[in-house]
Formats: C-alpha cells, structure tokens, sequence
C-alpha cells in the first residue's frame, strides 16, 4: 500500500505565506514526478507546481513567482511554499505522486487526501 499524507492547510490573510508538506510512504520501489494540484468546487481541478526526479519544476502561470516546489534528498516528500497569496488560491489542494511499487505493477498515480486552503481577510 502507498500512502500521500498532506500537511499544512489553513486560514490565511492576503498577502500571507502557507507552506503546504506531502510526504509518502508505503511499498514503494521508486517515485518519479511529484506534483501538487487544487480544486474548486464546480471547477476542473488544476496543476499548481509539479517536481521531476531530477528536479527539474514546472509552474502554473497563476503561481508562478509567488509559489515554490521542492523535494528532499530521500525524493519521497514535497513541499510547496505559498507567498503573496491571493483569494483565488482558495481551494483544495491535493498531492499527486506517479510511482512503482514493490509489487512490480505499471507505474500508476497516487493521491493525497486533500488539504484546505483558504485565501481570506
């Protein structure tokens, strides 16, 4: 089994920093792409920041500047810091890890739970 544990949701003012953590753990053999989306009710979820093994990022342009990926050492937990956040960053935000596992089956996505983040003054 694989787990994705998220921290680091919460309340926040504009203009106010959060720093978002995901961590994974389980029977995995080795993760690839990490990646952190968002989604609003009624709405497509979105691709906020993805993370390479190797390190390379990528960044939607409605963060781009303001929010940072990063990956440990290890390359099974992400962070994503949040600066200069904005009310339209409210939403739920949810880890995504494309990785093998030790049972030798396809590489596959796996999911966090979700956590909330809300823009609001």
């Amino acid at each position: 089994q694989v787990q994705l544990v998220e921290s680091g949701g919460g309340l926040v003012q504009p203009g106010g920093s959060l720093r978002l953590s995901c961590a994974a753990s389980g029977s995995i053999f080795i993760i690839y792409d990490m990646a952190w989306y968002r989604q609003v009710p009624g709405k497509q979820r979105e691709l906020v920041a993805a993370i390479t093994r190797s390190g390379s990022t990528y960044y939607s342009d409605s963060v781009k500047g303001r929010f940072t990926i990063a990956r440990d050492n290890a390359k099974t937990t992400i962070d994503l810091q949040m600066n200069s956040l904005k009310p339209e960053d409210t939403a739920v935000y949810s880890c995504n890890a494309r990785l093998k596992t030790t049972s030798g089956a396809a590489v596959g996505d796996y999911w966090g739970q979700g956590t909330q983040v809300t823009v609001s003054s």
